[in-house]
């Protein structure tokens, strides 16, 4: 599971969703476009429709590779906690991955439920190159000692990459390339649907 705005998709997301599959032998992963992020104020720019269809073209061709919509039916905001135990109850058998950066460890003790998150799936934690180590600090105290080793095991290495939704969205906004930061199908349909033009009035975090 591999939560997110997505607005846009880029190569950043798509090399850490086929580093973690790659590294831990997962046999899918899924893309769970959110409806509304808990700890920013303010939405996405573009539309859900917009954001599966970027999805759904960057990740064609990719047999392991799915997109989610549980999260955008549900609407209102959007839990972690609520989508995996929606998971659990449809696959009870599915062993459940939660893929996540690791400097997102300094916020997961703020989510909801954080502990019944570590029980319903493992957190991965995926370190970039160059990056300091994952504090897991952070989460011990939510777990067992068992169940921290397990997750400390399940780290993840990718390689250095400086992508990010809102550089992509500010580029737009000024007018310049983003040729080789998001998928081809990707630049073209942000290019057709004439997204981005404007990314006003949204502070740098509110933009991530």
């Amino acid at each position: 599971m591999f939560g997110g705005s997505f607005d846009p998709v880029h190569f950043g997301h798509l090399l850490l969703a086929e580093c973690c599959r790659e590294q831990i032998g997962l046999d899918r992963v899924w893309f769970v476009p959110t409806a509304a992020q808990p700890h920013k104020l303010n939405g996405p720019v573009a539309s859900a429709a917009q954001r599966l269809d970027m999805l759904r073209l960057a990740i064609g061709g990719h047999s392991a590779f799915e997109v989610s919509t549980l999260e955008l039916d549900r609407g209102g905001v959007s839990y972690t906690v609520e989508t995996l135990e929606a998971v659990r109850r449809e696959q009870p058998a599915a062993e459940l991955f939660l893929l996540m950066g690791a400097d997102s460890l300094s916020d997961f003790p703020t989510w909801r439920e954080p502990a019944r998150i570590c029980e319903l799936a493992i957190p991965v934690t995926v370190r970039r190159a160059g990056a300091a180590e994952p504090d897991y600090a952070q989460i011990a105290r939510l777990m067992s000692a068992e169940r921290l080793a397990e997750i400390e095991r399940f780290r993840v290495e990718m390689p250095a990459v400086d992508f990010s939704a809102s550089n992509i969205r500010r580029r737009v906004a000024a007018g310049l390339s983003i040729r080789y930061r998001t998928p081809r199908a990707v630049e073209k349909y942000i290019e057709v649907q004439g997204l981005y033009l404007k990314d006003e009035g949204r502070t740098a975090d509110e933009r991530r």
